[in-house]
């Protein structure tokens, strides 16, 4: 994933477009690198799924 997408996907998901997005395995080094830079970064939960995948959610208080 480009930098430029993975942005793109996190506003998305900050202004509640989209409710839940999912990363594949591959993908999530390079997503959690973009990730980590947010400034808001603890409203975002990520929820392992069976098989490697993480599906994130933009939540309305941080997390702790």
């Amino acid at each position: 994933m480009r930098p430029e997408d993975i942005t793109e996907q996190i506003e998305q998901l900050r202004t509640g477009e989209i409710k839940e997005l999912r990363v594949q395995k591959e993908d999530f080094l390079d997503f959690r690198a973009v990730l980590s830079k947010q400034d808001d970064f603890k409203y975002f939960r990520g929820i392992a799924q069976q098989g490697g995948d993480v599906v994130f959610q933009y939540l309305e208080q941080p997390r702790s």
